[in-house]
């Protein structure tokens, strides 16, 4: 990788440095942080669903189609058509892109922003979830759970992709699950909505009781819940003017609060109290609000609400709980003073352009600088680890936090 920045990226490399750190996220630190990107993206081939479903799906699968002007247009059930723009990325723009290709360069490419471990996530395999058809995207699910465990079996102990599943088909979805569970998948992804789509009452959400066996499953396999950013409902809904920054912000990370949300306010947690949950890739910032309106909510509708909680909203969030984020300095200034830091998960989400690959060092220092040592350590790796059962390599075993953990986790 060319050590040159250029214009565009320059900023990425700004620090205010390291200075009073015991540890440090820089990648040749003998005394670094062990570090667990909690969202990373496969590289997927384009014929990863294709090649593994039957032929006369092939029509509907994600792609590419062209309109009658010539112009080339995302095909995908659930989004509107989008037109690709020939954007020419380059620099460490078009590096990212075509990085990560292979799980062996991937995990020179990791070591290369001194990160140890990654949690994995689709990348074109995000519209797997993307149509009104719950059969065929469980279908699809199937075909990338196939794809990413040939691919990432051997590395799973670094490398862990999640298992993806498609809840509106109950049965179907705890048979995969079962499956997955059995191959040694670390978690599950679940998308934000169980129905794609806008919010309609009329629809099933994970709120109700009619997915009390898909809870019951989950508990017995022991696996982690994540719900990923732009896996409920098209988030490509603002057009125009300052679109791409509306969709983001509005239409891809706010609506990832709403399976929170569900989680914590029905009594799901009460019935089934070994389910771990998170959002990933939406940020932290809302999460202490979120748990303050929540409890709010409870405590002034408390006319209105059902069923009665064991507990708060907000202590089911902090008991099982997570939340992953690229850069987010509002949401770790107020950590501490809301009881979070054993909740959040840092991620550079490679190789995506929203992520901090390959200067993910000097975006912690500019974030972490308030944090004590030990917070930073939990957030940075630990609180993955212990969540997603990785083992931590031998080289940290000298740092006590991380040994601790070790043992907890039955690693050494």
């Amino acid at each position: 990788m060319s050590e040159v920045i250029d214009d565009p990226n320059a900023w990425r490399v700004e620090t205010p440095g390291h200075k009073g750190w015991n540890r440090t996220a820089r990648p040749d630190d003998a005394n670094k942080y062990f570090m667990v990107s909690a969202d990373g993206h496969v590289q997927e081939p384009n014929d990863f669903l294709a090649s593994r479903m039957d032929e006369s799906v092939h029509h509907r699968l994600p792609g590419v189609t062209v309109d009658k002007q010539g112009n080339q247009l995302q095909k995908t059930e659930g989004f509107r058509p989008l037109r690709i723009k020939n954007i020419k990325f380059e620099g460490e723009d078009g590096l990212r892109n075509q990085s990560g290709k292979t799980p062996e360069d991937r995990i020179k490419d990791l070591a290369r922003d001194g990160v140890d471990a990654e949690v994995l996530f689709p990348n074109k395999g995000l519209t797997i979830w993307a149509t009104p058809d719950s059969q065929f995207s469980l279908a699809m699910c199937k075909a990338y759970n196939e794809w990413a465990w040939e691919t990432f079996a051997d590395f799973n102990d670094k490398l862990a992709p999640m298992a993806c599943v498609a809840p509106a088909v109950l049965e179907g979805t705890i048979e995969e699950i079962q499956k997955c569970a059995k191959l040694g998948f670390k978690g599950l992804s679940l998308p934000c909505k169980p129905v794609w789509g806008a919010p309609d009452h009329r629809q099933l959400n994970y709120n109700l009781p009619e997915f009390d066996d898909l809870w019951a499953c989950i508990q017995d396999v022991d696996l982690p819940i994540t719900f990923h950013v732009s896996t409920g409902r098209d988030p490509r809904t603002s057009r125009g003017n300052g679109g791409a920054v509306i969709n983001y912000a509005v239409h891809s990370l706010a609506p990832t609060m709403e399976p929170i949300a569900n989680l914590c306010a029905s009594g799901v947690l009460d019935r089934y109290p070994g389910i771990i949950f998170g959002s990933i890739e939406a940020g932290i910032g809302w999460v202490a609000w979120a748990l303050c309106a929540m409890d709010e909510a409870y405590k002034k509708h408390h006319m209105f609400v059902r069923p009665v909680l064991d507990r708060l909203p907000s202590e089911y969030f902090k008991t099982n709980g997570f939340a992953s984020f690229q850069e987010d300095k509002p949401g770790l200034d107020v950590a501490r003073g809301h009881g979070l830091e054993n909740n959040f998960l840092w991620a550079n989400d490679f190789p995506h352009h929203e992520g901090t690959w390959p200067h993910s060092a000097a975006a912690i220092e500019r974030t972490m600088g308030d944090l004590n040592d030990s917070e930073r350590a939990g957030i940075l790796g630990l609180n993955s680890a212990r969540i997603f059962k990785f083992p931590i390599p031998e080289r940290y075993l000298d740092q006590d936090d991380a040994a601790r953990l070790a043992k907890e986790v039955g690693t050494i």
